[in-house]
């Protein structure tokens, strides 16, 4: 399937930018595992930047911007569907229950309930009134005695949350939004920079751009520092016997909040860092009673009418993703954490702005992803270093003037683009020297041999510093897919005990041929099919086979593996014209692995355009393993380099590189 857009997340955020989108002209689908789980449910609605306190500055303008874009918004959205929001711009109340910081003081000047205008506590250009005692009183009937004061925000204002996301979503069926539910997004296919597809429960989903607004669940797909907080919430039911509604204000007290809504008062919410973990619980609903009923105690008359819960997406200053992404094509709009309702119209309109008219908006750099990472550049740039073997250093060349994206696989990000391997040495102290000489990241071991300490094995496991380099296990010596499907298990504990408990990379080998050592594409394709959905990242080794490579991406291969020719020959890149149908075909990364003999074949493979090298046997088997390592290295740096700049046009005729016009004549 192909769409022009294509937005992960179906809550408030993924629906309002698909609805600008599709009314700015754009064919937009929208992909959404649970309608139900989005956060959208987990909060109250209310447009609260003052009363929040929000002391960002970039944040507050953002949050403002969006609450001064609410009242427009909504009013077309009901328009379009005929159905109500419940936008009402009906101010906050935030009662204080001791003179802290000098308020009560402050408000204490006004006799008589006189009210005083003075300066939100968050911002010099934010009205705000400080109610005394007998004016909150008198303003808002039964609050606790304990209420001392409180601030009046007059600008914030409150939304159903529950019937905007209703309204959004009947927005977006009218004009023409596709949107799949029970889809889950199980991973992005990338490749030079661009992301080519999701992979889903459903098959791949293609498009020219992507959206992530997957809110919570972000960092499933990508390692963004976005964690699920918990909330809890639950409902009052008021008596019919209660004159008309009786409490008329939104009410935002310490770690407590209660809304009024027709008939009942919602009352929230606990944050809570919990992961995933679902249901209501005794102590969050309590510590939620025990605070509403201190702020309006006449509610612990009220009947309980509902619980639920939901997660908030936060990061870890409690500010948004917005804006581009490591991908050209792939757009960040996620974080929201408590502010997911109030900025979901000025979401839309940036993100909208950015995709279509490449117009970036000064705030949105605020809130960049690259802000967690300590390299502020959103690529990477390609370096290359020199090799000085007669003193035993490397020594380090400036970045050269072209930038590459990061290698990719199964959503965990590499610099290297060489891979090497543990087998053949002559020591463990050479393979060592080799691994660090290689600069790589990614070391493959064969898990039958480390478990049964086969000779140039033993002490594999403590040999590597493995918080530095991430361990590939390869099921190398399994002749069928069954056989291969156990080993992979052992390697993924194999790995945990190493410490990387997040580790589900296997390498996939099922080689029946003793001789040639060539794979068996149907017992490889079986075996890939069940580690798939056991969730492991399988990156299979294979002949260089284009069919067989495109059918290993489909059934949700992280890699496919062509050979470049039989293990350990060294003969070299004998495949090429295969290698070069699955790289132009494949939306996974391609991994040249196995006969590489020399450097030069090694950046001749990546000069046509792999991703990833993996070299094993042509530097273990070098009379000096380590120089071999680190000529390797540069070859694949130096094939790549070469990929990205172009080669020059091959002619049929000679073609001066001097001038022939300006010459000296006689």
């Amino acid at each position: 399937m192909t769409s022009e857009i294509v937005i992960i997340g179906g809550g408030v955020i993924g629906l309002a930018i698909a609805i600008e989108l599709k009314l700015r002209g754009t064919n937009v689908t929208v992909l959404c595992r649970d309608f139900q789980a989005a956060a959208t449910h987990a909060a109250a609605g209310m447009l609260a930047p003052d009363a929040e306190n929000i002391t960002n500055e970039a944040m507050l303008s953002l949050c403002w911007r969006s609450r001064a874009l609410y009242p427009d918004w909504t009013r077309k959205l009901e328009e379009l569907t005929g159905l109500n929001t419940g936008y009402r711009p009906c101010g906050i109340l935030a009662p204080v229950f001791e003179e802290a910081g000098g308020r009560g003081d402050e408000g204490a000047g006004g006799a008589g309930g006189e009210k005083l205008i003075l300066s939100s506590p968050s911002s010099p250009s934010s009205p705000a009134y400080w109610l005394n005692k007998e004016a909150i009183h008198q303003y808002q009937p039964g609050l606790g005695a304990e209420v001392v004061g409180g601030w009046w925000y007059p600008e914030d204002a409150q939304v159903d949350n529950k019937a905007l996301a209703h309204v959004l979503r009947t927005a977006a069926e009218s004009i023409g939004v596709e949107l799949k539910d029970g889809i889950t997004v199980e991973g992005f296919l990338q490749q030079q920079g661009q992301v080519v597809g999701v992979q889903t429960n459903a098959g791949i989903i293609r498009a020219a751009h992507y959206v992530l607004a997957s809110g919570a669940w972000s960092n499933e797909l990508l390692p963004l520092p976005v964690v699920p907080r918990k909330g809890q919430m639950l409902s009052v039911r008021i008596p019919e016997f209660a004159p008309d509604l009786p409490l008329k204000r939104v009410l935002f007290g310490q770690n407590i909040y209660i809304v009024p809504r027709c008939d009942r008062l919602i009352i929230g919410a606990t944050s809570e860092d919990v992961g995933f973990t679902p249901n209501n619980t005794p102590d969050g609903i309590q510590k939620l009673l025990q605070a509403a009923i201190r702020l309006y105690p006449q509610l612990k008359h009220y009947p309980i009418q509902e619980f639920w819960w939901g997660f908030r997406p936060a990061t870890p200053d409690e500010l948004p993703i917005l804006g581009t992404s490591h991908c050209q094509n792939l757009t960040f709009a996620t974080g929201h954490y408590r502010n997911g309702i109030l900025l979901t119209p000025v979401t839309a309109a940036l993100i909208a702005d950015l995709i279509l008219e490449q117009k970036p908006d000064p705030l949105l750099a605020d809130f960049h992803y690259s802000r967690f990472q300590s390299q502020p550049s959103t690529s990477t740039p390609m370096l290359t270093h020199s090799a000085n073997f007669s003193n035993g250093h490397h020594t380090a060349i400036s970045p050269l003037p072209i930038q590459d994206s990061p290698l990719i696989i199964a959503g965990k990000t590499f610099q290297s683009r060489l891979m090497t391997g543990t087998g053949k040495y002559r020591s463990i102290e050479e393979m060592q020297q080799s691994v660090i000489a290689s600069d790589c990241q990614i070391v493959t071991v064969a898990v039958r041999r480390v478990q049964t300490k086969a000779p140039g094995h033993e002490g594999l496991a403590e040999a590597l510093d493995w918080t530095k380099i991430w361990m590939l296990p390869n099921t190398a010596g399994c002749q069928t897919a069954e056989e291969a499907i156990r080993v992979a298990r052992l390697g993924r504990e194999m790995a945990k005990l190493l410490g990387q408990e997040d580790n589900n990379f296997v390498k996939l080998e099922v080689i029946p041929d003793l001789k040639y050592l060539l794979p068996d594409p149907i017992g490889t394709l079986q075996a890939a099919e069940q580690l798939v959905k056991e969730g492991f990242a399988v990156l299979p080794y294979i002949n260089a086979d284009p069919m067989l490579a495109k059918r290993l991406e489909e059934v949700g291969c992280a890699t496919v593996m062509p050979l470049a020719s039989p293990i350990g020959s060294g003969q070299g890149l004998k495949t090429t014209a295969n290698i070069q149908i699955i790289i132009e075909n494949a939306g996974i990364p391609v991994v040249v692995d196995a006969g590489i003999g020399s450097p030069s074949e090694a950046a001749q493979a990546m000069e046509l355009g792999a991703d990833v090298l993996l070299i094993n046997s042509a530097i273990a088997l070098s009379p000096n393993p380590a120089a071999m390592a680190r000529a390797m290295n540069l070859a694949t740096v130096a094939g790549r380099l070469a990929y990205l700049a172009g080669r020059m046009p091959i002619k049929d005729y000679a073609s001066p590189s001097s001038p022939l016009t300006g010459t000296i004549t006689s």
